[in-house]
């Protein structure tokens, strides 16, 4: 059980992280990925999977009542990936889209806080994973830029 509480702990302090998978989480309990599946469930109720969405449709539902953020910029701040897929669980758990949510939950308490502030306070964007797409290859119409760049280099060095 001590196990199970490490990897739940893991869960709770990492649910914003798109890259928490169920190998990472059944690493910290020591188990393999099935056998964790079986005794999570056994222990909690539901699968480690179906915990972590719960948690991350959580805090998306207090940033949609909070913070003046897009439901996009909402959906990559708690650790979904696709947007798709964030409505999609997010309507199966609330019965609501985020913009419904939004829209019955904001003006029943204070103002909503500027999504500057409340981006500052997430963290922003992870620009690494930004960074690491750029370097591993050039976007659209760069190729043409990086080579005239490398040539004309070449071209000075050689004189």
């Amino acid at each position: 059980m001590r196990q199970l509480r490490l990897a739940k702990d893991a869960m709770d302090r990492d649910w914003a992280e798109p890259e928490l998978d169920l190998g990472v989480v059944a690493a910290h309990a020591g188990y393999s990925r099935y056998h964790f599946i079986r005794a999570f469930k056994e222990a909690y109720g539901e699968t480690p999977g179906q915990y972590l969405t719960h948690r991350r449709i959580e805090r998306a539902e207090e940033m949609l009542r909070s913070a003046d953020l897009s439901v996009t910029e909402i959906c990559h701040l708690v650790g979904f990936s696709s947007l798709g897929t964030f409505s999609a669980r997010f309507k199966a758990r609330t019965g609501l889209t985020p913009s419904e949510y939004r829209t019955k939950h904001v003006g029943r308490g204070a103002a909503l806080i500027p999504g500057c502030y409340a981006m500052l306070w997430a963290g922003g964007f992870p620009t690494a994973t930004l960074e690491k797409r750029r370097a591993a290859r050039p976007a659209y119409g760069d190729e043409q830029e990086a080579t005239s760049i490398s040539t004309s280099s070449d071209r000075s060095a050689e004189t």
